[in-house]
């Protein structure tokens, strides 16, 4: 699976897409096969995942629509459910 996180340079919103990507790495680590950034404007901010080759992207979480931005233990449920649902996210899931 891939992430793709779409972010706002005018916004300079770059610190805040990198450490989201910093923090699905050190918890799925593997099991993701790429966590990309991709530059933007307008104020766009997007998460979008890729389950594989033959699938289209599907948008987790979009700043307009879900009022902000994720929680970093909503952003890491909502990708768990995507790449293993039966996963254990620890201290996250209680």
């Amino acid at each position: 699976m891939k992430v793709v996180i779409h972010y706002c340079t005018q916004c300079q919103w770059l610190l805040r897409a990198g450490w989201y990507a910093q923090e699905l790495l050190s918890t799925f680590g593997e099991g993701l096969e790429q966590v990309s950034l991709a530059p933007g404007h307008g104020g766009h901010f997007e998460i979008e995942v890729i389950l594989d080759d033959q699938s289209a992207p599907e948008v987790i979480w979009e700043r307009k629509r879900d009022g902000g931005f994720p929680d970093i233990k909503e952003l890491k449920r909502r990708v768990r459910d995507r790449l293993d649902p039966d996963r254990d996210l620890g201290h996250i899931d209680r």
